[in-house]
């Protein structure tokens, strides 16, 4: 009798399920490893320093708090986080939600009361931009809170897109090459603001708080105005990410390879002195040479949006 051939059994296809929980494994593992290397490279934390971590209600510092206590039960150096949340009295605030969920995670906490809310109203006009002012109260509180808890360090969750955001603001509407530096002195002088987010972009921090369902509250002054120039350039980067993935982390790149004499700032490079030395320099001028750059199709339009 001859041999009856059937076809093997198919290899089952992994349950939706587990393919899910795979992918938020390497998420919550690329998180943790870009803070960790920002932290490292810029030596955001040291041993036995307090880390005030500033908390909005939004989903980057919602994650900022998240992956820097899964580093503090691993890291190899011991350091304390206290999370802070400025209650600005804005109407519908949801007061009791921060207080319950920082409860569940069992760390420090303080609530700072602040009816900034109110100033903020009074003093910009209808239609006009409140972030100017109620940064600058809220960063006023912040300050004095951090010394009031002994924090020398305060963790903000500004991430990769923001610093980006920053750089072209300034450009476009400051005249400025300008960023927002991953750590830098707070301007009273007393504290260092550290911004370990600093190499993670935004839409991982949009997944991540899928993952982890923070319970978001939505800022009801600065979140509310659509046509912040901010959010014009935040629009404009996330159209050239979409059609050229990678161009922002070269961007980014960019920041950490800054080339001052082929600026123009006689404030950090000496043009006014120079002269030729007889001795070639691969970072002398090669006034006939076209750069040469690696692969990406053409440069996006900066006509992306109307700004």
């Amino acid at each position: 009798m001859s041999a009856v051939w059937t076809a093997p059994e198919p290899t089952p296809t992994p349950a939706p399920a587990a393919k899910i929980e795979r992918e938020n494994h390497k998420l919550e593992k690329r998180l943790c490893r870009l803070v960790g290397q920002a932290i490292a490279d810029y030596a955001m934390i040291v041993p036995g320093v307090k880390v005030m971590v500033c908390r909005s209600g939004g989903k980057d510092s919602y994650a900022l708090l998240d992956i820097l206590l899964k580093l503090q039960r691993r890291a190899p150096v011991s350091f304390q986080i206290v999370a802070v949340n400025l209650d600005q009295k804005q109407p519908g605030f949801p007061e009791h939600v921060l207080p319950g969920y920082l409860k569940g995670l069992g760390v420090d906490f303080r609530i700072e009361e602040q009816d900034t809310y109110s100033i903020v109203k009074d003093k910009i006009p209808e239609g006009k931009t409140m972030c100017s002012l109620c940064s600058r109260l809220r960063r006023g509180i912040l300050y004095r809170v951090a010394s009031e808890l002994g924090a020398t360090k305060i963790a903000l969750g500004h991430h990769r897109d923001d610093m980006l955001q920053t750089l072209f603001l300034n450009m476009f509407f400051g005249g400025k090459l300008k960023g927002m530096p991953p750590k830098l002195q707070s301007d009273d002088g007393r504290h260092v603001v550290i911004r370990p987010l600093a190499y993670v972009n935004e839409k991982d921090l949009v997944r991540w708080a899928a993952v982890r369902e923070f319970p978001i509250i939505p800022c009801t002054l600065c979140g509310s105005q659509e046509n912040l120039q901010r959010k014009q350039v935040g629009d404009m980067l996330r159209d050239w990410d979409k059609r050229f993935p990678g161009r922002l982390d070269n961007m980014l790149h960019a920041l950490q390879n800054v080339v001052p004499s082929h600026l123009a700032d006689p404030a950090l490079h000496d043009f006014r002195n120079l002269a030729a030395t007889g001795v070639p320099s691969e970072d002398g001028d090669k006034a006939f040479d076209r750069e040469e750059f690696p692969a990406p199709a053409a440069l996006p339009s900066l006509q992306v949006i109307k700004l």
